[in-house]
């Protein structure tokens, strides 16, 4: 997906800090709440659960991918707040033709991340969520400071599975995208950092040529058992979204790798997939949570 998003420059413009938000990204709708924002927003998505007491009130307008345009508009919102992964840009482009404020975001880093959050507190103003902030940045500068301290851990992660014909096959990330980023903080090396994906799936399964890429997003390919084999990961992390692997996709993978060193070792860690998915306040939770589970496994 080439770089769309354009609403950002026309929602900046506030004399006041917005008082009626829509968010359509579920780690932006948590991200204001942690940030003390959480009166502003009246409406949601249904995938926007967390933290799950304060959104009960809140109307939703759909899912991320099919936002309802007429129940935006009854909301009466001064910005909408949307993601350009998560939302699709004919939605958007309906909600600024209708004549509303739209900020798109699209971090595919930690950096790019914090930027956004950055962004939130300045259009509110707020010196205590820019205080949460700047703990958040210096604990980011600490893991990043620590990484010379140990050797990377060479990791395959897969977010989703599926299969063509008599072929199995694991869609994982490369490096242009927030979990790599993420995961690299916490001494991870992606084995896949540099695969980029091709099209269509056979050409990406090595069964056919490849065509032209064009536009289309490249940072998700499709990979077979014999490519994961050949990548030898120390350590494979199982995420339970966008896909929910199980212990039942665990124990299948230990027995199909097991001439991996992940295999070898049974380093095989099933983890809440939000920590690595979603930017924004969550990225706290991840420092916390994923260099424990990493050393532990």
């Amino acid at each position: 997906m080439s770089a769309w998003g354009n609403g950002h420059k026309k929602a900046l413009h506030f004399d006041h800090p917005p008082q009626r938000i829509v968010s359509l990204v579920p780690s932006i709708t948590e991200s204001l709440f942690d940030l003390g924002f959480g009166a502003a927003v009246v409406g949601r998505t249904d995938y926007c659960l967390h933290p799950a007491e304060a959104l009960a009130s809140v109307p939703s307008v759909g899912g991320p991918k099919t936002p309802r345009l007429d129940d935006i508009l009854a909301l009466h919102p001064d910005l909408v707040l949307a993601n350009q992964e998560e939302n699709p840009r004919p939605a958007v482009e309906a909600l600024e033709a209708a004549g509303l404020r739209v900020l798109v975001t699209f971090p595919q880093t930690v950096r790019q991340a914090l930027d956004v959050l950055w962004m939130l507190v300045w259009l509110f103003m707020d010196r205590q969520a820019a205080m949460r902030l700047e703990t958040l940045e210096l604990t980011v500068s600490w893991a990043e400071d620590a990484l010379a301290e140990r050797p990377p851990l060479r990791y395959f992660c897969p977010i989703w599975q599926g299969r063509s014909g008599q072929t199995d096959w694991w869609m994982t990330f490369n490096q242009e995208t927030y979990a790599a980023d993420v995961l690299r903080l916490m001494g991870g090396e992606n084995v896949f950092a540099a695969r980029t994906r091709r099209y269509p799936l056979a050409a990406d399964l090595d069964q056919q040529p490849p065509e032209p890429v064009g536009q289309r997003d490249t940072r998700y390919p499709r990979v077979t058992l014999d490519e994961i084999r050949r990548a030898q990961p120390d350590i494979i992390l199982l995420p339970s979204e966008p896909f929910a692997f199980t212990e039942t996709h665990k124990a299948d993978l230990a027995h199909w790798l097991a001439d991996t060193p992940a295999g070898q070792r049974n380093r095989l860690v099933l983890l809440d997939g939000s920590l690595i998915t979603w930017h924004g306040t969550r990225l706290a939770r991840a420092l916390q949570v994923l260099p424990t589970l990493l050393a532990d496994a």
